[in-house]
């Protein structure tokens, strides 16, 4: 069994706080770039992407951590959508005609928003853990088997 500490109320702050400065960042460079709405819609698309790979990922990872089964083509297609998305920026970022520090901007916001997302997840799972060491009888969607229903019965 693994020893799981609860995150700190600052530290899951800072996380959504880096969330929120990685995404506005993005979407605020986004809304000011003098590039045409389809180039616009393609690195938002990626940036969407990559945020719900991203945290589908960590939670196949956090489930094989804690034995839940994950089906192995859930697991390879979320480090594929991961990597597609990563690659996706970069090329697009690469083929763009804007200056170098706007391409680093980007992709620089895209990493922040990445690595907080994964972070977020991380903490709630953790908090998760934490709230059912504490109330054990208040888990949420757990499913009982049929002799442990009828135990509680009696």
């Amino acid at each position: 069994m693994q020893i799981i500490n609860k995150p700190t109320s600052a530290y899951v702050g800072a996380s959504w706080a880096m969330l929120g400065v990685g995404v506005l960042g993005f979407l605020v460079g986004l809304w000011n770039a003098e590039m045409m709405l389809n180039e616009k819609g393609y690195y938002f698309a990626v940036l969407a992407l990559g945020l719900y790979a991203a945290i589908s990922l960590q939670k196949t990872i956090r489930d094989k951590a804690e034995n839940i089964p994950v089906s192995g083509i859930y697991y390879g297609i979320s480090w594929l959508a991961l990597g597609l998305a990563v690659l996706l920026m970069t090329v697009g970022l690469w083929n763009a005609t804007l200056l170098l520090n706007e391409k680093g901007y980007y992709f620089m916001a895209f990493t922040l928003s990445l690595f907080a997302v994964i972070t977020i997840q991380k903490n709630i799972r953790d908090l998760q853990v934490v709230k059912e060491y504490e109330n054990p009888y208040e888990q949420g969607d757990v499913f009982l088997e049929k002799d442990d229903f009828l135990k509680e019965k009696e």
